[in-house]
């Protein structure tokens, strides 16, 4: 399904160029829940973001089904509303909005009706456990509750890839793993890609795979299959 091959990302500080990540490549499968792990300062933030169409100062060629990436600005926010969700570690869901608004507005932006907004975001909701909290806006909410309505505003417009940032690293021991169990199921259940960077060794294990990186190399590409203890 995603596909990316010789991803290069320099930076330049003063006269210098720095890499950020050099010829990075490999593929993911549909409905795969990917982990990226790695120290920090390994590259993991800059390859969320180049596959996450958010930074197009790369070199390499990334493709979704075959198809290779354009760069262009308006096709590049194009895939972002349609083919792409994102989820963060603050959250980041609009204060002024109810759950509800929160969710369907991926659909606002992509010129659904306002029924199937209604429609689309409480069934959402209804997927992530919150329905009877439609109507609460951010602030009235606890943290796992807040990322749940992010996961369903990530998943409302049925992307083939969600881009997740440190998805649990706001969130105690019992609600991380929730939150990890719902984005796994539903990413399974939607056939949705999931590429998440994690620093948690517990969420990496609830994922399909993991790809390493270290100093914007891939250090590992393999199979997840250690079991690590949620307790605390």
């Amino acid at each position: 399904m995603l596909e990316f091959n010789n991803i290069q990302r320099h930076y330049q500080l003063g006269n210098q160029s720095v890499p950020a990540l050099a010829d990075v490549s490999g593929s993911i499968v549909s409905g795969e829940m990917v982990a990226l792990c790695g120290p920090s300062g390994s590259g993991k933030s800059t390859l969320l973001n180049v596959l996450g169409l958010l930074d197009m100062q790369y070199q390499g060629e990334i493709r979704l089904f075959g198809t290779p990436l354009s760069k262009a600005p308006k096709q590049a926010a194009f895939l972002r509303r349609t083919q792409l969700g994102f989820i963060f570690q603050r959250f980041n869901l609009v204060p002024v909005m109810n759950a509800l608004e929160n969710v369907a507005y991926p659909l606002l932006l992509n010129g659904e009706s306002k029924k199937q907004q209604r429609y689309q975001a409480e069934k959402m909701l209804d997927l992530v456990g919150l329905r009877d909290f439609a109507n609460h806006r951010p602030d009235t909410l606890s943290g796992g509750q807040q990322q749940r309505v992010a996961i369903a505003r990530a998943l409302v417009h049925k992307p083939n890839l969600v881009i997740a940032d440190e998805p649990t690293a706001s969130l105690d021991s019992q609600t991380a793993k929730l939150v990890v169990d719902i984005m796994r199921n539903l990413g399974h259940e939607m056939n949705t890609t999931f590429v998440v960077a994690t620093h948690d060794a517990r969420m990496a294990s609830r994922c399909d795979r993991t790809i390493e990186l270290l100093d914007g190399k891939l250090n590992q590409y393999a199979d997840t299959n250690e079991v690590i203890s949620w307790a605390s």
